[in-house]
């Protein structure tokens, strides 16, 4: 989106030129609803084959059914708010985007700079648990983790680099081969379903069969209901390259949320269903080892390649939005304003660049991917209570913008949305008090780099600039 020439500068914001635009500007057309859906699912599938099992071993199964169906209602509560958003500003600054026209300039750093940690950060845990995937399989046994990372990080960004569409294509295809793995573990779970596998967690002292840590155990399985949806808010960072924004990013994100809805409730029935909940819940890779455990050796050994594609069709896609979140804030000023320049063929190249280089560092340097996305599920956590927000407060605000969707529910849900993400950033700190620390501690010092610097040098008539300036002008004429 390309402010017209000549626009002055609005809010008290410097005014960039054309020309200024021009070096950075997206391809538009270039997305479908359906590929937008594609890469909603995409973003998350990796979660379905392992990691959010492990809030079975603190909640039991019942506890992670609860965390399932309480994080799920808060992801589609504020997927339905997002909907609403994006049809009315599809910017590629989304989130940022829209808390900065609810909650003002420091509103939108905020959800901004939290949502570029949570996918730089996320990218790097992902690229983290390929490696251990590969591993794994006994491929490449010799060569060194950062040496696997490192190729992943270069070929997957050098995809990116080529084009959008070309990228989401090759993602749409991954997360295909995703679900066809997805599918084949269902078949082969189904004949050894038994309720009683659900229950066979021995309680602890104050546990019961039901809940065997008590309701602390259920509280300490909330972060991990979040990794069965965390990411699916980034498709309305594709607004600038769909081809019909307002009708595309609601499709887009609502049948995404629809597959993932289905596909989580279907992973954490069967896997503790088939094979019981206590190996369900210590499994590195659960559906793996679930199969192994019911004596389909075979279909195990398939799902286990197959896999793959989830983690590295979650890996691709996360490059993808972060690198659109970056290009977003750095156009209108909020990062260093060379991270939005883009090439011949329309992609943020530097964004994608300097983000696959922080996100293979802190692989490296951290070498754990759980604290990796602790540390972006603190992020994203903050993210979802400052969406959820805007939603409310552009509700009362500005009750008659344009909006492409309404969200069924309106406030009311997505006020249920916001209580719930606040809920989540405490449990966070229940799990892992350390990464969620040094995430808050890193988001405080991107608003200290943003009230003493960036605040000085937006750029006014940056497209989510403009939106909240104009918007800012239309109710003092009122």
């Amino acid at each position: 989106m390309t402010p017209p020439a000549g626009v002055a500068a609005l809010g008290g914001a410097h005014a960039e030129s054309q020309d200024y635009f021009e070096k950075r500007s997206l391809k538009k057309g270039a997305v479908s609803w359906v590929l937008l859906m594609s890469l909603g699912v995409a973003y998350v599938i990796s979660g379905d084959f392992s990691g959010w099992n492990y809030g079975i071993g603190y909640g039991g199964w019942l506890g992670m059914v609860i965390a399932f169906v309480v994080m799920g209602a808060m992801y589609l509560f504020m997927v339905l708010g997002l909907a609403e958003m994006s049809s009315a500003m599809p910017t590629a600054g989304a989130g940022y985007g829209f808390a900065r026209r609810a909650m003002g300039k420091v509103g939108g750093a905020l959800t901004g700079f939290a949502i570029m940690m949570e996918y730089t950060i996320a990218c790097g845990a992902i690229s983290l648990f390929v490696s251990g995937y590969v591993h794994s399989l006994g491929l490449f046994a010799d060569v060194p983790t950062a040496a696997i990372v490192a190729v992943f990080f270069v070929v997957f960004v050098g995809i990116h680099l080529i084009g959008v569409g070309e990228a989401l294509k090759v993602i749409f295809g991954i997360t295909v081969v995703a679900l066809i793995a997805l599918a084949a573990f269902v078949v082969g779970m189904i004949p050894h379903f038994d309720v009683a596998n659900l229950f066979n967690i021995a309680p602890s002292v104050g546990g019961s069969t039901l809940f065997p840590n008590g309701v602390g155990g259920v509280m300490a399985a909330l972060p991990f209901g979040i990794w069965l949806f965390l990411a699916v808010e980034g498709v309305p960072l594709a607004a600038e390259e769909s081809t019909d924004p307002k009708h595309d990013m609601p499709k887009g994100i609502i049948g995404a949320m629809g597959v993932l809805m289905v596909t989580g409730a279907l992973v954490v029935l069967l896997t503790a269903g088939g094979a019981g909940a206590e190996l369900a819940g210590a499994s590195d890779a659960p559906l793996v080892d679930c199969l192994n455990a019911v004596g389909a050796g075979g279909l195990a050994t398939l799902v286990n390649y197959l896999g793959l594609a989830g983690l590295v069709a979650s890996f691709f896609s996360i490059i993808y939005s972060g690198s659109r979140q970056i290009f977003a804030l750095s156009r209108a000023g909020y990062l260093p304003k060379f991270l939005s320049v883009t090439g011949s063929r329309k992609t943020p190249y530097v964004a994608l660049i300097v983000m696959g280089s922080i996100g293979f560092l802190m692989a490296v340097i951290v070498q754990d991917g759980s604290i990796l996305l602790n540390v972006a599920v603190f992020a994203a956590c903050v993210s979802y209570a400052m969406m959820n927000l805007s939603h409310i407060i552009l509700h009362f605000k500005e009750p008659d913008m344009e909006r492409g969707f309404k969200a069924p529910g309106g406030v009311v849900l997505t006020g249920i949305a916001f209580a719930l993400s606040l809920v989540a950033i405490v449990s966070t700190f229940i799990v892992d008090a350390f990464a969620a620390g040094c995430a808050l501690a890193v988001l405080a010092a991107l608003m200290v780099y943003f009230g003493a610097y960036s605040s000085k040098h937006l750029v006014g008539n940056a497209p989510e600039e403009e939106f909240a300036a104009l918007a800012a002008a239309e109710a003092e004429l009122c």
